[in-house]
């Protein structure tokens, strides 16, 4: 196992007031050793688009807390994209959670872990969902330190981070789930073979690809779950939410979908071809939750 660096999180708890420059703060993940990982990798930051950060060889995950000025009663950990490869920090991360605080929500951006080659990792397609367990854990003591011992807490995520998303929603003790234009499937036909194929390796085995389809973990504990995906995306194609969201009314499980035209993928939170927010729709559907 791997030693952490930098701050123990005890000692961040109590250090944790935000100033008036500053709307977040960010700590590691894990104290002392970090589950699962051989050694250290040399994370790497590459542009993409307009300069936007892509996050790469995270070996040391982090996570960062955006705290309301006038707090309502749920929270959210946000799991940005990347396709297993590293994660799109920014627009799928950072500026969503100034949304979400701005809005009086919680929010958590997780800089998680992705297999990559190398060794590092005693079980890669374990990796991401460790982290996902572990930040639902900090967020909980973080908020039960605040006097929100009992707030709902929600997991979103873009591309292969809604594949997280909503295989932690299945697995971990998650209130709600937002999947935007998700990984969902790792069966023939409809699958993004990078996030299969970094996840689980180029040639994993049938129950292996069946334990990761996400569409094939819904049961009746599934929590209540929204999915935006544009029908044109040729990346992650649109029946992975559809795929998802028929399993969510096979089982009763809560579930609203906004769809779009146009768009393609990775749009953010901006889709280019309409003028339409889903991010309004999304804080609609969050109020039907209460």
């Amino acid at each position: 196992m791997c030693k952490n660096i930098g701050f123990t999180f005890l000692i961040l708890l109590g250090t944790m007031a935000l100033s008036a420059q500053k709307d977040s703060i960010t700590w590691p993940l894990y104290e002392g050793d970090i589950p699962n990982n051989l050694k250290l990798q040399e994370e790497k930051v590459e542009r993409i688009g307009t300069g936007r950060r892509f996050i790469r060889q995270i070996s040391v995950p982090e996570i960062t807390y955006y705290e309301p000025a006038e707090p309502k009663q749920r929270a959210v950990v946000i799991c940005p994209g990347g396709g297993y490869a590293g994660v799109a920090i920014d627009h799928e991360g950072y500026q969503v959670a100034r949304i979400f605080q701005k809005q009086g929500y919680h929010a958590f951006v997780l800089k998680y872990r992705n297999p990559t080659d190398g060794g590092y990792y005693e079980d890669q397609s374990i990796v991401p969902l460790q982290d996902t367990e572990q930040a639902l854990k900090i967020a909980k003591e973080m908020l039960r330190k605040r006097g929100y011992a009992a707030m709902p807490i929600g997991i979103m995520g873009f591309s292969a981070g809604g594949h997280l998303a909503a295989t932690s929603s299945n697995r971990h003790d998650y209130d709600f789930a937002m999947l935007i234009y998700p990984v969902i499937t790792f069966l023939e036909g409809s699958m993004h073979r990078g996030s299969r194929d970094k996840l689980l390796g180029e040639k994993p085995k049938k129950a292996k690809i069946r334990a990761f389809s996400a569409e094939l973990m819904v049961d009746e504990a599934t929590p209540p779950t929204f999915l935006v995906h544009a029908a044109d995306d040729t990346a992650v194609p649109v029946q992975n939410s559809l795929l998802y969201y028929e399993a969510c009314l096979a089982k009763e499980v809560p579930v609203d979908m906004h769809l779009y035209a146009g768009g393609g993928h990775g749009f953010g939170m901006t889709n280019p071809t309409t003028e339409d927010q889903w991010m309004e729709a999304l804080l609609h559907w969050l109020k039907t939750l209460d």
